[in-house]
């Protein structure tokens, strides 16, 4: 699970929310087989991090927002995917939960910087 984390960790927890993605998709893949709804969820939830990385170089404080609003609108994609997949029972009760909830977390955390960046 990811720790609470302070805005200076959003890439860590990107990243590691990423791998576990990865992992996911390969499970979906090679046990459930299941191939459509996870290349869905490899591509929304490994873009997360990938926006957030790219926001580190941001050219201005407007690009720098706007990256980080995508990477928001892909953690919302993200949850929706995960919400669909455990429905459909893909995914257990407690892999739905555990990855479900870091997502919720991310989706927090980028809300707040997403608005602490268009207030100012």
């Amino acid at each position: 699970m990811i720790r609470k984390v302070v805005d200076n960790d959003v890439y860590e927890v990107t990243q590691a929310f990423a791998l576990r993605v990865v992992n996911m998709y390969k499970y979906l893949q090679d046990t459930q087989k299941e191939y459509i709804i996870s290349k869905q969820i490899f591509r929304s939830g490994t873009s997360i991090g990938a926006n957030v990385r790219e926001a580190r170089n941001a050219q201005s404080r407007a690009d720098f927002s706007n990256k980080m609003n995508i990477a928001l609108k892909e953690a919302d994609e993200t949850a929706y995917w995960l919400e669909l997949l455990h429905k459909a029972e893909f995914i257990d009760d407690e892999m739905f939960c555990s990855i479900y909830d870091d997502c919720d977390k991310i989706i927090g955390i980028l809300t707040k910087i997403v608005k602490s960046t268009k207030t100012c």
